[in-house]
């Protein structure tokens, strides 16, 4: 007889737990830091250390072990262990869906959301440092991503100066052209991740298969 597999928590469940415990950063941007530190070529990156760095480097109090079990099982066993497959080129990573009528505050909306999700990435991709080495694709890739986020933050800033401005024919014309730019984003996250991955795995095996040195 077959054992049955535990069910890993879904993304609805994570979303309800990060929020219970008031965590400061939004899902959307939990997702890319995971991502991003997941592909990281820091060896020293530890899923452990980017779940406190969320709640601004302690986790957050608990009444129970069982709480603080089922918060970091959710964030690891479900959200960060579901991420991993997007190293493989034939999962691309998809930004959070976003479903909203063309009005201008919801423009304002749109554009910080992936604004927060660009800054969890390359934050994750970092790893708490201010440089680091990466392969060409990703360093050619974060250039453009560095563009795409300047452009997002121009929205926000856009909406918050003429949060009135409801022409429905342009609103429609920039929401078309978010979801383009959106295209773009995940293309550009999803050729990082792939070179980072690439990178980190050619640095493990050569760990790995380094001779010692005889004396």
């Amino acid at each position: 007889m077959k054992q049955k597999k535990a069910k890993l928590p879904g993304d609805a469940v994570v979303k309800a737990l990060i929020e219970k415990y008031d965590c400061p950063v939004p899902f959307h941007e939990v997702r890319t830091r995971f991502l991003g530190n997941i592909a990281t070529p820091e060896l020293s990156a530890s899923p452990l250390q980017m779940i406190q760095d969320l709640w601004g480097g302690e986790l957050p109090v608990f009444d129970s072990m069982d709480e603080a079990n089922e918060l970091i099982g959710a964030l690891i066993d479900g959200l960060w262990n579901g991420l991993t497959r997007h190293q493989k080129r034939s999962q691309p990573f998809r930004l959070t869906r976003v479903s909203m009528d063309p009005t201008a505050a919801n423009l304002g909306r749109y554009g910080l959301i992936r604004l927060e999700e660009l800054d969890g990435f390359i934050e994750g991709l970092f790893n708490g440092h201010d440089i680091i080495d990466l392969p060409e694709r990703a360093h050619g890739a974060i250039g453009h991503l560095a563009e795409l986020r300047a452009m997002m933050g121009g929205i926000c800033e856009l909406v918050a100066r003429d949060p009135d401005a409801d022409d429905r024919t342009k609103l429609d014309t920039t929401f078309k052209h978010l979801r383009e730019l959106t295209k773009i984003m995940e293309t550009e996250i999803h050729e990082t991740v792939l070179a980072c991955t690439r990178a980190r795995r050619q640095m493990l095996d050569g760990i790995l298969t380094e001779k010692p040195t005889v004396h």
